[in-house]
This record gives structure tokens, sequence and C-alpha cells, in this order.
């Protein structure tokens, strides 16, 4: 038998420790978690993205009674993007939530595995790994690709 390590470096980050741009990102991520439509789970997710080209782009969960119905704040985002900009890769994705208080979490949020698996599909589409800020009022988390979030991941290499 054996065994098979995985590492995944992950930066933690004090938000007055990052640049410019990522703090108005995660400002946006924040922002968005106030359009979140979530009267079932009320748990308000928010999504901003910044393209290559500097575009930013937000979204939030919106969530439907008829459940798996609903959509993932990464998800909207991510697929609004695609769709509005189709031509510009995705460089920094940052995600917030706030809980049924309307509290910011203490610790960083991460996406669901079905966000993943569609990150993971961006990043394949336009051939370049995007950036992760996963924001927590204690921390921010900076991943450096989705490999960092699905480390054995399926794509349609896996399918040859």
């Amino acid at each position: 038998m054996k065994e098979l390590t995985i590492r995944i470096p992950i930066r933690v980050f004090d938000y007055e420790e990052l640049g410019a741009d990522d703090r108005r990102l995660i400002d946006a991520a924040r922002e968005a978690t106030r359009r979140s439509y979530s009267p079932y789970s009320r748990f308000a997710v928010g999504a901003a993205l910044r393209l290559l080209d500097g575009t930013f782009v937000s979204g939030s969960n919106q969530e439907n009674a008829a459940s798996p119905s609903g959509l993932c704040a990464e998800r909207t985002t991510l697929f609004y993007a695609n769709s509005r900009y189709p031509d510009q890769p995705v460089d920094t994705l940052a995600i917030a939530a706030r809980n049924e208080r309307g509290e910011f979490l203490a610790a960083p949020i991460p996406p669901c595995g079905a966000c993943r698996q569609v990150m993971l599909e961006t990043e394949k589409r336009y051939g370049r790994e995007m950036r992760i800020l996963l924001y927590g009022t204690q921390g921010i988390y900076e991943i450096q690709g989705v490999s960092g979030l699905l480390p054995l991941s399926f794509d349609a290499s896996a399918m040859k």
C-alpha cells in the first residue's frame, strides 16, 4: 500500500493587509450578500469577481421553495460573467457569507461541491487559474486556483 498526501497552501490575510483592488473585491462580495434571496436557509452568500480586464461582477445566492431550484452565489456570478464577458477570464473570485442573524461569519466559508466544479470548468474554459479569496471576519483565505479547493478533480480529461 502507498499513501498519498495532498498539501494545499492557503495564505491568511487580515483585511488591511490586502491591496486596494482585493479590498474592493471583498467589499463587493460582502455587499452582494445584501441582495441574497434566502428566505428558507437565511444564509446569505455573496460573490464578486474581477475579470482579467479589471471588470467587476457580483452575485448572490437565490433560493426557491422547490429546492434545489435555487442557485449559489458563486455560480450566479460565474455564469453571468461567462455569458456577459465570454472572452474575459476570471482573475479573482471572492466569497462572503452572513448567518441568519445577519452577521458575517468569523471563519471563511468554502464553496459547495457544485460550485467548485463550475469554478474548475471556468478555469479549463479560459486555460487560466483563478485566485480565490474566502472572507471571514477573523481572516481572509487566499487560494491560488481551484485545485486548492478540489485537489482530485474531475474534468473532460478524465473521460479520455
